[in-house]
């Protein structure tokens, strides 16, 4: 990724965006040190889904296990706190 960067730097490489109704960023906008698919809007809006989802799931596991209902009701948590895991890596994720 380091020959992509240098590439951008330069002036060969620039992003192509393609949508409907979305305006393309300008391209010099924010600060380009993680990954060339993501930009730090994009690693915001990952940790802000990541952070969601765990106060989410322990928000409903303390109402399960408070409540006293079935070990079985659990296992469906497994797919909230993997979805926070993932957030929170992508966000944290640097070349």
């Amino acid at each position: 990724t380091e020959h992509l960067l240098a590439a951008r730097r330069a002036g060969r490489y620039a992003r192509t965006y393609v949508a409907l109704a979305a305006k393309a960023p300008d391209p010099p906008q924010g600060d380009w040190r993680s990954a060339i698919a993501i930009d730090p809007r994009e690693r915001r809006k990952r940790l802000a889904g990541g952070v969601v989802s765990f106060i989410l799931a322990l928000s409903v596991l303390a109402i399960l296990m408070a409540t006293g209902t079935s070990r079985w009701w659990r296992l469906p948590l497994f797919l909230l706190f993997a979805g926070a895991t993932s957030g929170f890596f992508q966000w944290r994720d640097k070349i």
